[in-house]
């Protein structure tokens, strides 16, 4: 095993949430089911059914909180929207989604630094959803127009938009650390103005 040498352009913050979220986001890969032989379209439908009921809340708690620091429009990024119109495609009425259970355990997001973690993994699963419509084109034939949406929520802007949110990241103005308190996240335990 070889270790990677330190990237002297990564800002803090950025290199906090990548280190924070690394073995998390390797387990996550794991369980995900998108590349299991077994799945078919109604497994892809319950997948969007559970990830509507967790974007649903957390877009929401993330919108309603007034935390997340100046510069990031929660609008133009919000994908609740695009997994409602992509369960309608799948067959699913607006009465059944609205029905569908939400996620009762949300991370606590009380403190800029918490809801720019949580904006980080959510628009880094935007990253990824690349690869996964990638697959679910071929295995599902599934597109834009029939269900496949969410997995390229913005389309030929994934790049950028990634790029820019990356931008915002190194931007946000951070203090300096403060001694732990008995409370926190480890690496994401980071203060801002």
């Amino acid at each position: 095993m070889h270790s990677q040498a330190p990237d002297v352009g990564v800002p803090p913050l950025l290199d906090a949430l990548r280190s924070g979220t690394a073995l998390l986001h390797v387990a996550l890969e794991k369980r995900l089911p998108f590349f299991a032989p077994r799945l078919d379209a109604d497994w892809y439908q319950r997948v969007l059914q559970a990830y509507y009921g967790f974007y649903r809340p957390i877009e929401a708690r993330l919108h309603d909180g007034g935390l997340i620091p100046i510069g990031f429009d929660q609008a133009l990024r919000a994908k609740t929207p695009t997994l409602r119109n992509d369960l309608n495609a799948l067959g699913l009425s607006d009465e059944a989604i609205s029905a569908l259970s939400q996620c009762p355990s949300l991370p606590h997001l009380d403190t800029p630094a918490a809801c720019l973690g949580a904006l980080y993994v959510l628009e880094g699963a935007t990253l990824g959803g690349q690869i996964l419509r990638r697959e679910m084109a071929q295995r599902l034939a599934l597109n834009a127009d029939n269900g496949g949406a969410f997995l390229n929520v913005y389309g030929t802007e994934t790049g950028r938009r990634w790029k820019r949110f990356l931008d915002y990241l190194a931007d946000v103005p951070l203090a300096p650390p403060r001694p732990p308190a008995g409370r926190g996240c480890g690496a994401l335990d980071i203060q801002l103005f």
